[in-house]
């Protein structure tokens, strides 16, 4: 089966929402998996008999291993179904994590660990990419939002079970129960997500019937966007795509880059100041209930209510809410310099911080997955994890600098600098600009933009 099949949706917009539920399931299990060590930390750092600062070193390796193994991955997957690939990848996943429960010693561990962070690298790239294959591009936020759901209740929900389960057996029970759920999401991905280009309902190819109209594209479709086309080509035949190339040739992947590389620079700004997230509010938080985790848990809250606005209202415009999510997350960043006048003032700063970072991981992988188009899209699947853990690690790296230099108050101001610079890059790159595009007549200006929306 090709990977840049057309995406097929019936007349009525209707979702595949067991396969998108089903993968959103994998993400589950994912971000649960990656944030496990944390969960359980003192437990699992006595048992190997390493100092907790090494056991927390796990998820950092982890993210390291991402960045390097994905893209190598991919290419080795490349002519496989993508379904395929995802149980595939859960299977390994769920060894890891099997692995990880048995080991003997740290080392052990460790090995697991990477197993298990190179599959979730291919794991993430192959959901990404199945999921914009799934559905029409002007649903494309939607989709993204349902699947990145799981993604964010692994974050409020997963890793607080498996400190639950961690207690109530121990740190290995966390584990293999871990394992459990990766071989039942492999499962059900085999049995419930359609192949891409499958109809929803006896939908029929909103994309493939622009391409028979006369819209120019690499695989005769140029996918719908609001009537425009996923990379931006015109209904008229000219066929002037995001980088200003003619009908015939290929959308540049300089826009899907350019995106990706700012989105990691805002997540380099907001790790910064979130590794360090329990110091910055710990004052306020003793006066609250629940203090330290009853605002992490407000957070989480908060990110899952900024995904599920990004599923209603991300299709109109992903490139400039993408630009306005941005520049809200440096102002709440700021404002963390005032947590400490009131818990109030700390329990509102919490909250739109949590919503607009909630927020912003399915704006940023609709704009770029949207920028990419079928032509580009296995390649940008692919460079939304790397992206993302490289801007995790290197922001946490930068804000321990920053906390053992001038401590955890400095960090506010330097981290919304950083984030807001990369707020006027986007909006930079997201004006439209003059191409010449040359049509059977003559040679015309036409307006084209990095990315839409």
């Amino acid at each position: 089966m090709s990977n840049s099949s057309v995406a097929l949706m019936d007349t009525t917009g209707r979702l595949p929402w067991p396969s998108l539920l089903v993968l959103g399931g994998a993400t589950f299990v994912m971000v649960t998996g990656e944030m496990l060590p944390t969960a359980v930390l003192p437990a699992m750092s006595a048992d190997l008999d390493v100092p907790q600062a090494r056991t927390g070193l796990l998820v950092s390796l982890w993210a390291f291993t991402v960045v390097v193994a994905t893209f190598p991955l991919v290419r080795l997957t490349a002519r496989f179904d993508r379904r395929a690939v995802v149980a595939a990848a859960l299977v390994v996943f769920a060894g890891s994590a099997a692995l990880t429960a048995l080991a003997p010693t740290y080392s052990v561990a460790a090995g697991a660990r990477v197993a298990g962070a190179a599959a979730t690298g291919l794991l993430w790239a192959a959901v990404n990419t199945h999921t914009a294959d799934l559905v029409a591009p002007s649903h494309l936020a939607r989709a993204i939002a349902v699947v990145l759901g799981g993604a964010t209740l692994g974050t409020v929900l997963g890793t607080p079970l498996a400190n639950v389960v961690a207690r109530a057996w121990d740190w290995r029970g966390a584990f293999v129960a871990l394992a459990v759920l990766a071989v039942v999401a492999a499962a059900l991905v085999r049995a419930m997500v359609l192949p891409a280009g499958a109809p929803v309902q006896g939908g029929r190819a909103a994309d493939a019937r622009e391409g028979a109209d006369g819209a120019g594209g690499a695989d005769g479709a140029a996918g719908a966007d609001d009537g425009r086309g996923a990379e931006g080509r015109a209904g008229d035949g000219s066929g002037a795509g995001v980088a200003g190339v003619g009908a015939a040739s290929r959308p540049s992947l300089r826009p899907v880059l350019v995106v990706a590389a700012l989105v990691g620079l805002v997540l380099v700004g907001h790790f910064a100041a979130f590794t360090f997230v329990t110091r910055l509010v710990e004052q306020p938080a003793a006066h609250l209930p629940g203090g330290v985790s009853g605002l992490l848990l407000l957070f989480g809250v908060a990110s899952a209510v900024g995904v599920a606005v990004v599923g209603r209202v991300g299709d109109r415009r992903p490139g400039a809410t993408l630009v306005v999510t941005t520049v809200l997350v440096a102002a709440s960043l700021v404002a963390l310099l005032a947590v400490g006048a009131h818990p109030a003032v700390a329990v509102l700063v919490v909250a739109a911080w949590g919503l607009t970072t909630g927020a912003l991981p399915p704006l940023a992988q609709t704009a770029i997955l949207r920028a990419a188009g079928p032509e580009h899209r296995a390649t940008a699947g692919t460079v939304i994890p790397v992206v993302f853990n490289l801007g995790i690690a290197v922001g946490a790296a930068l804000g321990a600098a920053v906390v053992d230099r001038a401590g955890p108050a400095a960090l506010p101001v330097p981290a919304a600098a950083v984030v807001l610079v990369a707020a006027l890059a986007l909006s930079a790159a997201g004006r439209p600009r003059r191409v010449a595009t040359t049509s059977a007549a003559d040679v015309e200006n036409r307006e084209t933009a990095p990315f839409p929306g």
